[in-house]
């Protein structure tokens, strides 16, 4: 299986950049798992959106968008639960 490659739109990458350390490692580190497997175990495809996924990494989410005809995945929000749904 092809790897898929990961984009972060620039809202969500500036949205990482303002968490903590630890927090951002642990998002990276999902992040890049997303590249082997978009659909991992837990991942959650949301309801009233087309093409969109979450995953939880502890309070935090990452809603991305599969494309799989150009084996792409594209990372859209990145938040805190409470936050992110908005």
């Amino acid at each position: 299986m092809a790897a898929y490659r990961v984009i972060v739109k620039p809202s969500a990458d500036k949205a990482l950049q303002k968490l903590p350390l630890d927090v951002q490692r642990r998002i990276v580190a999902s992040l890049r798992e997303l590249s082997v497997s978009p659909r991992p175990a837990g991942v959650v495809k949301m309801t009233g959106a087309d093409n969109l996924w979450r995953i939880r990494v502890g309070t935090y989410r990452i809603v991305y968008e599969i494309q799989d005809a150009r084996l792409i995945v594209l990372v859209v929000r990145i938040g805190d639960r409470k936050d992110i749904y908005r």
